[in-house]
C-alpha cells in the first residue's frame, strides 16, 4: 500500500506492479493542465492529472482485467493495453497523457499503482504481464 498524501512535500510512495522499483508521485496544480509528477530515480515524468478519473472510467467500461503493456514512448504499445489507451487518439485527451515529449510513455507502468493506492483499481503483482481492473 502506498504512503503519502500526494503533495510535493508528502508524495505518494509507490512501487511498480512487480514490486521491483520504487518511485514517487504527486499532484501539481500549478501546471496547466494540472499534472501528476512522477519521480523515478533521477528522471521526472509528468502525466495529465485528468488521467486518474478518465483511466478509471475506461477501465469500468472494459468490465474486466486489462493488460498494462507499459512501453517507452519510442516503442509501440501492445493493442488493447492500458499503455495503448494512454496514447490513443480515441481517449478523452485525443492522444498522449504524458506531458514531456521523449518521456511520455510508461503510462501503463506508473499510473496503475496510483489508481490502486487511491482505491480505484486493483492490480496483479506478478513478475510480468500485469493487469488491472476498476473497483
Amino acid at each position: 500500500m502506498a504512503t503519502g498524501t500526494g503533495t510535493k512535500d508528502d508524495p505518494w510512495q509507490l512501487t511498480t506492479p512487480p514490486g521491483s522499483s520504487a518511485y514517487q508521485m504527486w499532484r501539481d496544480e500549478t501546471t496547466s493542465p494540472a499534472s501528476i509528477q512522477c519521480q523515478v530515480g533521477g528522471t521526472r515524468l509528468a502525466y495529465d492529472a485528468r488521467a486518474i478519473d478518465e483511466l478509471h472510467a475506461w477501465l469500468r467500461d472494459q468490465g474486466d482485467w486489462v493488460t498494462l503493456g507499459g512501453a517507452d514512448e519510442q516503442k509501440p504499445a501492445p493493442e488493447g493495453t492500458v499503455e495503448a489507451w494512454g496514447r490513443s487518439e480515441a481517449n478523452p485527451r485525443g492522444g498522449w497523457y504524458g506531458l514531456k515529449k521523449g518521456l511520455r510513455g510508461r503510462f501503463g507502468v506508473y499510473m496503475p499503482p496510483l489508481l490502486e493506492a487511491l482505491g480505484l483499481a486493483e492490480l496483479t503483482h506478478d513478475a510480468k504481464n500485469n493487469r488491472m481492473r476498476a473497483i
